[in-house]
């Protein structure tokens, strides 16, 4: 047993406004205490100290629940900040090469590992991840998770055509290897699988249909794939499947939307699109930095809220510049204020927490510091660097403080992370 002490910060509700007392609860001198990985109580120290019981101080920063990332491909490490590309060029000269390489699963483990000290390192306790094709990029990943004991939900992308040959399985394979990866890994300690269509474009229908079928017979999976980012992405799909009404349609006729589907980017959707989404409760995964690098668009987050549609937020690494949730939601700011939207830091903070875990299902074990809940907390310094001291001098608030890491922090700010209770860092 242990206790974390600092200022504690926690969602309770999505905020409706920027400065929403009631979405949260703050203590000044607060504290988690934490026993065989979870969390028993979160409250005042004053309240929770107990004689004999190690107690880590980390006053004076600030304890949140760790961050969760759904959305971003761990093969795609070393493709980060490649120059000069929009989605469909990019795949092609960039991220498929790169992506030949996972069949090597000493090179998977290598990149596995350099992938989690890269969450742990920015405060990201929960990813969503994409692996390669090639079933050992699966394994290495749930096995460097299992290792660390991280709450990892990922899945092998299924592609059988429109790629080189090194990165291509068929609708069988797809099957039997995602089929293999469930049954191993699926519910085995923190991890959780994702049936992994890429998008359509790599994806016949017959690969569709055994998508379907898997997730017809694991329920409790999650499916993840890419939606409607760019405009030459849009139109070539609809060439491979013009039977069907829209982008969006194509899933929606074999069977792949529901609560549990996760669809990267949303970009560009109709008003029937919108409303399908809406229907089935499916998850619209907003991707800020790489939208912006890769020139895809953007994400309408004020529309899409007011229209009723399940909101994420993800890093979308490597299209995405940066592992860092902070530095996602700085340019989830942006992105909504060149639209004359708002993302107060109180919203964004409720989304890079209790708001992601929602969009997974998963708020009573993650995204909180409730007791029972997944002892994965964030430890925040406002002041890691010189500029950023510099502009608290003049803070009064919580939510300025938020905004001041949201908007300047980054990997230094994150002072520890620690997950199921052990520091990370």
């Amino acid at each position: 047993m242990k206790i974390l002490r600092g200022r504690v910060l926690e969602f309770h509700a999505e905020p409706a406004a920027a400065e929403d007392l009631a979405a949260y609860s703050y203590v000044e001198d607060g504290a988690v205490l934490v026993d065989r990985g979870r969390i028993v109580a979160t409250g005042a120290y004053g309240d929770l100290a107990r004689e004999g019981v190690e107690v880590i101080d980390h006053r004076p920063h600030l304890l949140m629940p760790g961050f969760i990332d759904t959305h971003n491909h761990f093969p795609q490490m070393q493709v980060i900040g490649s120059y000069g590309a929009q989605l469909l060029d990019w795949l092609n000269t960039y991220t498929f090469p790169e992506e030949t390489k996972f069949v090597d699963p000493d090179h998977a483990a290598r990149i596995a590992a350099a992938y989690f000290d890269e969450m742990l390192r920015n405060g990201t306790t929960t990813p969503v991840a994409y692996c390669s094709v090639h079933k050992t990029s699966a394994e290495a990943y749930f096995a460097e998770a299992a290792r660390r004991n991280i709450r990892a939900i990922g899945g092998k992308v299924l592609m059988d055509r429109n790629a080189p040959d090194g990165l291509l399985d068929t609708a069988q394979t797809g099957y039997d290897d995602s089929k293999a990866l469930i049954g191993k890994w699926h519910g085995t300690g923190r991890a959780l699988y994702a049936v992994t269509p890429r998008f359509a474009i790599t994806s016949t229908p017959a690969q569709l249909e055994a998508a379907q079928a898997l997730l017809a017979e694991h329920p409790d999976c999650y499916m993840q794939t890419h939606l409607s980012e760019n405009a030459d992405e849009i139109a070539y799909t609809m060439e491979l499947y013009p039977d069907h009404p829209d982008y969006l349609g194509i899933y929606e006729h074999y069977g792949l939307l529901g609560e549990k589907a996760l669809l990267g980017h949303s970009i560009h959707l109709s008003e029937r699109e919108r409303g399908v989404m809406r229907e089935t409760g499916s998850v619209a995964v907003f991707c800020p930095t790489s939208n912006l690098f890769i020139g895809s668009g953007l994400f309408d987050e004020g529309g899409m809220r007011n229209a009723g549609v399940r909101i994420a937020v993800a890093t979308d690494i490597g299209g995405g510049t940066s592992y860092s949730m902070l530095r996602t939601m700085d340019e989830a700011y942006k992105v909504c204020q060149l639209q004359g939207q708002n993302l107060p830091p109180l919203l964004a903070f409720y989304m890079l927490t209790l708001g992601n875990a929602r969009a997974l299902g998963l708020e009573a074990k993650i995204g909180t510091l409730a007791a029972g809940s997944e002892a994965d907390v964030v430890v925040l310094d406002a002041r890691a660097t010189p500029a950023m001291a510099l502009r608290m001098e003049t803070v009064t608030t919580l939510a300025e403080e938020l905004f001041v890491l949201q908007t300047l922090g980054d990997d230094r700010s994150v002072v520890q992370t620690y997950v199921a209770g052990e520091a990370m860092l």
